[in-house]
């Protein structure tokens, strides 16, 4: 009767599918969340970045003051950019009197028999000079310009914004330190229990003289590799999950940041790979310096 040779063990060639697959699940959790926060970082630099001040200016002001000012508003560093213009424009009076109108439905200037507004200028401001302190301090600069009357904003909308953009990004901060320190966990885990099956290979080799070195490349290769792997797909799942988030809520497109989102999938490789090398690292060390008891 012939016997089925048996399959010979070696080292590091512990089942992977499994392992690949539990890793890919971990980083693609995380994946998801940092997707969040960048999407949550894109909208609230959307909401700074249309943050609006009304300058009013001065009554019959010749153009070529008009002109002068609009160029000088143009030039200040805290003024926001779209498409290389700066987002400086004019609203005259009898404009600004129609929008009026178009809002309320009624037309004041009937009954006052004049327009009493002011021609202004509306300047959007760079979303990194979106703080009250900034604002506040570049409604005092503008104030000081000749042919300015006055210079408004929400300014109890803008702070209200700013707040709670802040409590979201702290909270969003600390979900993110905790969920990272959960998938670290549960891939040293993984990593650890497929291991496992190798520790009597492991004392094997320490017997016939089988240097540390020796011993713990395999696994840190394949491990690596496992991290590489895992990581690749976690960002494929991602991007196919988001390309159908943008298909069934076209929005979402507005917060999109394709280099964040790179960035991102990049990182879900390196700490697919970082993780993965540490956690075998660490187990076979813990393997290899058990006694033969202990690994029973």
């Amino acid at each position: 009767m012939q016997t089925r040779p048996t399959r010979k063990k070696k080292l590091g060639s512990y089942p992977h599918t499994m392992v690949v697959f539990s890793i890919t699940l971990a980083l693609l959790v995380i994946g998801l969340f940092g997707m969040l926060l960048i999407h949550a970082q894109k909208l609230s630099t959307l909401v700074k970045e249309n943050l609006e001040m009304q300058v009013y200016l001065d009554r019959n002001l010749p153009e070529t003051q008009l002109l002068r000012l609009q160029q000088d508003f143009s030039r200040k560093p805290y003024i926001a950019y779209k498409d290389q213009q700066p987002q400086v424009r004019f609203l005259s009076k009898e404009e600004g009197a129609k929008q009026l109108i178009d809002q309320t439905g009624e037309d004041f200037q009937q009954f006052l028999g004049d327009n009493p507004l002011r021609d202004a200028y509306l300047l959007k401001i760079n979303a990194d000079y979106g703080d009250a302190k900034n604002l506040s301090r570049i409604r005092e600069e503008l104030r000081q310009e000749p042919g300015v009357f006055e210079v408004e904003y929400v300014e109890s909308l803008i702070t209200s914004v700013n707040k709670n953009l802040r409590n979201v990004s702290l909270v969003l901060l600390g979900f993110a330190v905790v969920l990272t320190f959960v998938v670290v966990v549960l891939i040293n885990n993984t990593i650890k229990l497929a291991l496992f099956s190798q520790r009597f290979l492991i004392r094997s080799m320490q017997l016939v003289g089988a240097t540390q070195s020796f011993i713990q490349w395999p696994f840190l290769r394949r491990a690596v590799w496992q991290g590489l792997v895992s990581g690749l797909l976690a960002g494929l799942l991602l991007l196919a999950l988001l390309q159908y988030a943008y298909l069934q809520l076209e929005e979402l497109r507005l917060f999109r940041d394709e280099r964040l989102i790179g960035a991102l999938v990049v990182a879900l490789v390196i700490l697919g790979m970082g993780i993965g090398f540490l956690s075998s690292w660490r187990a076979v060390r813990k393997y290899s310096g058990m006694s033969l008891d202990e690994l029973y």
